[in-house]
């Protein structure tokens, strides 16, 4: 979401996730703009949905991991995303877990017809609002801001409720050791649900995720059906996993 922004509306996030007591004067001040300027940032910002505003100031609308991760590696995720979302025909059911790069997906779905989308991430809303298209099933349960997921047993019993033809997933990290893994208990839980529920799994991660080990394992490598991935995947990874059956794309 954030590859919609100014330079300056970034750095107005930025200031406001270090310090959500800044008045419009400070913003003012260290932008070296006039206060009309900042106020009209304010005001674009939050009708984007990423902040909040207050008498005098303003807060951002997603937790700082969010933004960090948003903004981290935009343009191969973007690829990762489209070439996942290409796999989706029309009239599918998917299932989309919480992740920056598994929300993308959503953005990626324009064109397609009559898409059921279940999830358990508040970021695919945005995505989902602005596509007629898509109908949108989103499970309850604990809300978790630093993933902006919904997580914990009411949001397994939803799930349990669908089948899907593909469940789309995230990780921490995946490795042939590890399988693939994540620092939130919750979430694993999650991501083994939908797996379940679906009859293709597919592992959307950018290649800095590989070799890294997350807190809780959640799959051995050979629980997802394919991954996608970015070209800067090292080749004999991408050969060992074939030879376990997965199938390996790369945008």
């Amino acid at each position: 979401m954030t590859e919609n922004l100014t330079e300056r509306e970034q750095e107005i996030i930025d200031f406001l996730a270090e310090d959500s007591a800044l008045t419009v004067a400070d913003i003012s001040r260290r932008l070296e703009v006039s206060t009309v300027t900042v106020r009209n940032d304010l005001t674009g910002l939050a009708e984007k949905g990423f902040i909040v505003r207050t008498h005098g100031g303003a807060f951002p609308a997603f937790h700082r991991s969010i933004l960090d991760r948003q903004r981290d590696r935009i343009k191969i995720k973007a690829r990762i995303a489209r070439l996942a979302a290409g796999l989706v025909n029309d009239g599918d059911g998917i299932m989309i877990e919480a992740g920056t790069t598994t929300a993308l997906v959503a953005k990626y779905l324009l064109g397609k017809r009559d898409i059921h989308v279940v999830t358990n991430s508040t970021l695919v809303i945005p995505y989902a609002r602005f596509n007629p298209t898509i109908h949108l099933t989103v499970v309850g349960g604990e809300f978790r801001p630093p993933t902006e997921s919904l997580v914990g047993p009411i949001a397994l019993r939803d799930l349990a409720e669908f089948h899907v033809r593909i469940a789309f997933i995230g990780t921490d990290g995946f490795s042939l050791a590890g399988g693939l893994t994540t620092h939130l208990v919750e979430g694993a839980e999650i991501v083994r649900k939908m797996a379940a529920q679906a009859d293709r799994t597919i592992l959307v991660a950018d290649s800095s995720k590989w070799d890294k080990v997350g807190f809780a394992r959640v799959l051995p490598m050979d629980g997802i059906d394919t991954l996608v991935t970015d070209a800067e995947l090292n080749p004999e990874v991408g050969a060992d996993l074939r030879a376990l059956g997965v199938e390996v794309m790369e945008a």
